[in-house]
């Protein structure tokens, strides 16, 4: 009969530590989310749409639902920015020294705009990207770069007359380079052009000023990131 008490006993305290452990568990994970910086240009900042609807913030929201706390992105991004002006904000910014989980790069689009030469955007594009890299922790398999989307097949590209046939050459040449580049620095690359040619017109994608994407662009990306970060990082 003592022994019948003992054991039952022995089992029950062995039970208890066991939720304990477990609760501790998820209130360390709790306490220490994971962080991202996402660096760019219109696309990253998500001109004309609320915070909320930017790509890297909708890809938060994707990673909770799928049980990984990260914190608010950080985000360095601004309307017009070109290679060297968003090496410009990162140095005006308060970041140097500090590491993140998870960093993202999309810019070009304005150093084509602005008709740059492709070998100026090679080259600082890559000096982006080996910065990227060190703020993940040197973890290149944490950096992901996103394709530049072709603005030329938006209504604002077609009220300016503009040469669609040329924009989409020369951002075919951008995209070619930021993603030989990506490859050879061992990054993860994620190609939105094309599926944005087939839908970036359409006015549901579009903001008001007929050039930039909808939240529903964004809603894309964020889901093509989220999924990456699932399958293919460890965290």
């Amino acid at each position: 009969m003592i022994n019948y008490i003992h054991l039952c006993t022995l089992i029950a305290f062995t039970l208890l530590m066991g939720c304990s452990q477990k609760e501790n568990t998820e209130n360390t994970m709790t306490d220490s989310p994971f962080t991202y910086l996402a660096l760019g240009d219109s696309y990253t900042i998500g001109e004309g749409v609320e915070e909320g609807d930017r790509y890297p913030n909708q890809t938060v929201s994707l990673l909770h639902e799928k049980g990984y706390s990260f914190e608010k992105p950080t985000i360095i991004a601004k309307t017009g920015w070109t290679t060297d002006e968003l090496q410009q904000g990162i140095a005006e910014s308060e970041i140097a020294g500090k590491s993140y989980d998870l960093v993202t790069l999309l810019i070009g689009v304005n150093n084509q705009y602005r008709g740059r030469a492709l070998d100026n955007y090679e080259n600082e594009f890559r000096s982006l990207l080996e910065q990227a890299i060190r703020f993940a922790n040197n973890k290149a398999d944490h950096v992901v770069v996103i394709s530049i989307p072709d603005w030329g097949i938006t209504p604002f590209a077609e009220e300016r007359k503009t040469d669609r046939g040329k924009v989409s050459q020369e951002i075919d040449l951008f995209n070619a380079s930021n993603r030989t580049i990506s490859e050879d620095l061992g990054v993860h690359y994620i190609e939105i052009t094309a599926r944005y040619r087939a839908i970036g017109a359409a006015p549901e994608m579009l903001v008001a000023d007929k050039l930039h994407p909808s939240s529903k662009v964004y809603a894309e990306w964020a889901k093509d990131l989220s999924a990456l970060i699932v399958e293919r990082m460890n965290f």
